[in-house]
Formats: structure tokens, sequence, C-alpha cells
């Protein structure tokens, strides 16, 4: 069996045993809506990779901050309740929600059809595109110059994917600055991340880093959401309602500004 054969066989058996677990989690909760354990708490667990900035990062006092977390610490705080954040690898993100260990993920998740077949997501909340990134000296300025490249990318997130149906060269890393630093000490020669996390974590860390064009085919927009488990309307709804009251009064403009310094609705 070759190697492609291989992973789509592995990734084709994790999706089945999300699925089965998204089964047990819907039995558990089949004519109770979430939202009642939740409140009755009084905490919403949210998760996040803690490696994406400036969307969520650990700082130098080992707290959990950045653009996801201010979203959805507004968000509890206006369903009248506090926030835990949990940080989590990326890789196995979904599978801890669906084990109920914690009760949605604010971590720039986006929106597909396969992980729609396992998770619900309210949102969404910002969007960005793909993006490739390579040293000026690298010789790539085309997609299909970086064809026999090694090309990083995160584990877990649906640029791997991508790159893995095209069959590049890849390696996986557990966040955006493993990623960077890889590039900058020419472990990969080119990576593929979200553009705008990578344009400005690349500017944070002054970065001499060129950006390849992609066609527009592979680079559409990309939604981000908020992921909870399925059979949950009522906390889907609040949620919502809460997201929906923070874009309209100006809190979602301020947050942006204060992390990513533009609305990117």
């Amino acid at each position: 069996m070759s190697v492609k054969n291989v992973l789509k066989n592995i990734k084709t058996t994790a999706l089945a045993s999300a699925i089965a677990l998204t089964g047990v989690a819907m039995m558990s909760t089949a004519g109770a809506d979430e939202l009642d354990k939740i409140k009755e708490k009084g905490v919403l667990r949210i998760a996040m990779s803690g490696a994406y900035p400036p969307f969520n990062f650990v700082n130098d006092q080992n707290e959990v901050v950045g653009f996801d977390p201010a979203i959805g610490s507004e968000i509890a705080k206006r369903m009248g309740l506090e926030v835990e954040i949990i940080t989590t690898a990326w890789d196995g993100i979904i599978a801890g929600l669906l084990a109920n260990k914690y009760d949605a993920v604010v971590g720039s998740m986006s929106i597909t059809e396969e992980r729609q077949k396992v998770i619900d997501f309210v949102g969404p909340y910002y969007t960005t595109r793909r993006a490739m990134f390579t040293k000026p000296d690298s010789g790539i300025d085309s997609l299909e110059k970086a064809a026999d490249k090694r090309m990083g990318v995160t584990l877990g997130e649906t640029h791997e994917d991508w790159a893995r149906a095209k069959d590049y060269s890849i390696r996986t890393y557990k966040g955006l600055p493993e990623l960077l630093l890889e590039l900058k000490n020419g472990r990969v020669d080119v990576i593929v991340n979200d553009g705008i996390a990578a344009i400005l974590a690349i500017k944070e860390n002054g970065y001499d880093f060129v950006q390849v064009t992609l066609p527009e085919a592979e680079s559409q927009p990309i939604s981000a959401g908020i992921a909870i488990r399925k059979g949950n309307p009522e906390l889907a709804a609040a949620m919502q309602a809460a997201l929906d009251a923070l874009m309209e009064d100006g809190t979602y403009l301020k947050i942006a500004e204060e992390w990513i310094g533009a609305d990117i609705r």
C-alpha cells in the first residue's frame, strides 16, 4: 500500500472515530441541551492551541491571550458566565471537544464540510485566506515552483489536507511560531498558513520572508467559526446571539483593532 493510501486510511479511520464519538455525545444529551448544564456550572470552557499568535498565544505572564480568547471571554460574559481557557494540541482538539473536555473551540477553526459532519459551528467570526511564504532568495515565486520543495504546515489544519491532496513533500508542526522558525532555519523551503496570522507574526518577529502569489482557486476566503458539539441548538443560539451583539455594538471592532489592527469580519 502506498504512503498516500496509508495516510488516507488513517484520516478515514479518524473521521469514523469522531463520528462514533458524536453519536455517543448526542445520545447522552438527547433532549437535554447543554446550555442548562453550562449555566448551572457558571463557566464556559473554551479550547484553543495557544500557539497561534496573535489570535491565541501564551504571553510572558503565562496567560493565554489574543483575539480568540478575547472574543470567547466576551461571549461568555454576555451569557452571564465565567470563562475557562484550555490549551490543547490542535490535531486532537475536535476529539477533545467530543469527549466533553471543554464546551467549545474558540481557536480560529476553519469551517469545512468534513468538520461539519461531526461538529456544529457558531459564526463565522472572521475571514482569512490561505497564504504561502518563503525566503527572498529561495527562487520560489509560484505554486508550481513549490511542488518539489519541503513544505511546512501545522498538524491537523486544513492546509495540511490541502498539501497532502496535492502530494507535496510536507513536514508538520505544532503551530505557527514553530513553522516560522523552521523556515528561518532552512529546515523547510516554504510554509503554508492562514494569511492574516502569518503576515502579522512575520512583521512582529522581523522575519525577512516574502509571500508567494497563489492562484485565486487556491486562496479562496476561509471562514473561522466556533465549534460546539452537535445536538445543542439552544447553546448555539445563545452563543450566536452574544456574538452578533458584540459585532454590532463596536466591541468586536475594538478587539480586532487591539489584536489584529483591522476589522477582519
